[in-house]
């Protein structure tokens, strides 16, 4: 299995310096690579302290000059808030100085304050989305772009620096609906999983999204990449507590920043699923839905992290476990402890766990009485 880290950038209710932020979170990726992480992955997100990466390619190419093989993943650029032409550019641009190692990760958006910063609808952001990526992937492995859509008018332009690597078998985008995985399968595109919903329900759109991906492009789909908010201690029960204030911490600063107090997700076109989060949040209250977000991520001893991650790639095969040691204003020396036990203790038996192929469905577990959602980026 591959393992990587993340690096967010968060800073709630401005604890901190923004300034600040960056030097230790720039410090933490700069641990990656001599601490064995095999990529570096940045997220994007606007105009609030949730996460202050408001460009991740620029990010990741900042670390490619820093590093000499950690690959660079983006987590994910939003398509709808950029010009594709320009971003097509950029991603070759960023290959090109990094000698072919991006994992280019791509997603649509859900927060109504960017959608309303940028000034755009949210109600257009899954057929802008679909349209942008076509002309990107496209222009990536034929050299130039071009595009007569319903949102992109895009005349013949050729990318330089030219893409000079395929990035088949490298794209990956984030799939929160169910609506959206046959959407990714169409596009030839792997799935980055954030664990924000019960595994056998990830486990089954998995399986649309492979049926999908099969029939249409006449191959089996790339296994998934997997991140996770992780917390590692050799205390069993301080793990507990400190993924509870951070972890938990964490999904407050969502609550926040995608505004699931009002009803704005359910009335717009292409987010009637998160309406129904927000639905979900609303009736069983919030703390019933951060203790459900908390446990589906990885916090423990290294011995109990390795087993919860085992847990998921037994559920997804993933073929990579992307973690999040910063987060929710953990102070930055016990990001860095937890980065580095994890790093010493459950990386070396993850990098010689051998990545299995999908198995058949389990069973769907009877209903408890509290179908909770939660939702990560």
């Amino acid at each position: 299995m591959h393992v990587g880290m993340a690096t967010v950038f968060q800073n709630p209710q401005k604890s901190r310096t923004d300034r600040d932020v960056y030097r230790h979170e720039l410090h933490l990726a700069d641990l990656a690579e001599p601490l064995g992480f095999q990529s570096i992955w940045g997220v994007e997100h606007h105009f609030t302290d949730y996460t202050m990466c408001p460009d991740v390619l620029q990010f990741l190419t900042y670390m490619a000059g820093r590093t000499e093989h950690a690959q660079l993943g983006s987590m994910v650029v939003v398509l709808p808030w950029h010009d594709p032409m320009r971003v097509a550019e950029e991603i070759a641009m960023l290959d090109t100085i990094a000698d072919g190692r991006l994992i280019l990760g791509l997603g649509r958006g859900a927060g109504k304050v960017e959608f309303d910063g940028f000034r755009l609808s949210m109600d257009e952001s899954r057929p802008r989305f679909v349209e942008c990526a076509e002309m990107i992937l496209r222009g990536l492995e034929t050299g130039y772009c071009e595009y007569d859509g319903a949102f992109v008018k895009q005349p013949r332009a050729a990318i330089r620096p030219a893409p000079f690597k395929s990035f088949r078998g490298r794209t990956y985008a984030a799939a929160v609906s169910p609506e959206s995985l046959p959407i990714m399968a169409r596009l030839g595109v792997g799935i980055l999983i954030i664990p924000q919903k019960p595994w056998h329900e990830v486990a089954k759109e998995l399986d649309t999204y492979r049926t999908v991906y099969r029939q249409v492009n006449g191959v089996e789909a790339p296994p998934p990449i997997s991140a996770g908010w992780t917390f590692c201690d050799r205390s069993a029960e301080r793990a507990r507590e400190m993924a509870r204030r951070y972890i938990g911490g964490y999904y407050q600063t969502v609550l926040d920043h995608y505004q699931f107090q009002g009803d704005h997700l359910g009335r717009t076109k292409g987010y009637e699923y998160y309406g129904k989060m927000s639905d979900k949040i609303a009736e069983y209250g919030t703390d019933t839905v951060i203790d459900y977000f908390v446990n589906l991520q990885v916090a423990g001893t290294p011995e109990q992290c390795y087993e919860q991650i085992l847990d998921i790639h037994r559920r997804t095969s993933n073929s990579h476990y992307v973690g999040v040691f910063s987060y929710a204003g953990m102070p930055y020396d016990e990001a860095e402890r937890n980065m580095r036990l994890f790093a010493a203790e459950v990386t070396p038996a993850l990098k010689k766990l051998e990545v299995a192929a999908p198995g058949p469905l389990e069973p769907t577990p009877a209903a408890t009485g509290q179908d909770v959602r939660a939702l990560g980026f």
